[in-house]
């Protein structure tokens, strides 16, 4: 069994509209073995797991093998702007999701995928200004700090 340490909280960078085969075939163009996610919480807040949670998935470069990587489908506007634009089903679903990850990995701390940029400044917290991703495209380290 993985030993998890974190959850990591995506958006697609993707329209709302997407599909879970329009996601799996961009990591299938990708060439990448396994999915960027275990789970994916579509616009009517429909959970699909896409892995295993005892496998590996593409989530965050160099943290893989010790995370669990959700996601929900959106993330850009119609400008490919990053924004915030998760339904209240999507939010619903994804705290549900959270707490049942949670509870199975007491230990994990829930961030966003934001949240691994380097805080260049040393001050102790990644400015949005130091964030090499927007996403998931939220606080997900705040708005999750209760679970």
């Amino acid at each position: 069994m993985r030993s998890i340490k974190r959850i990591f909280v995506h958006c697609t960078a993707g329209s709302q509209r997407q599909t879970i085969n329009d996601l799996m075939a961009e990591f299938k163009r990708k060439k990448w073995k396994h999915p960027g996610y275990h789970y994916v919480v579509q616009a009517d807040g429909k959970i699909t797991q896409l892995l295993g949670e005892q496998f590996v998935s593409n989530g965050v470069k160099g943290y893989n093998s010790t995370a669990i990587n959700v996601a929900y489908m959106g993330g850009i506007d119609e400008r490919g702007k990053a924004v915030d634009n998760r339904t209240d089903a999507q939010k619903d679903s994804l705290r549900k999701l959270l707490k049942l990850l949670k509870g199975r990995y007491p230990k994990a701390e829930i961030l966003g995928h934001r949240d691994i940029s380097p805080d260049t400044n040393g001050n102790g917290k990644v400015d949005s200004w130091e964030r090499i991703k927007e996403c998931p495209c939220f606080d997900a380290k705040e708005e999750y700090k209760d679970i």
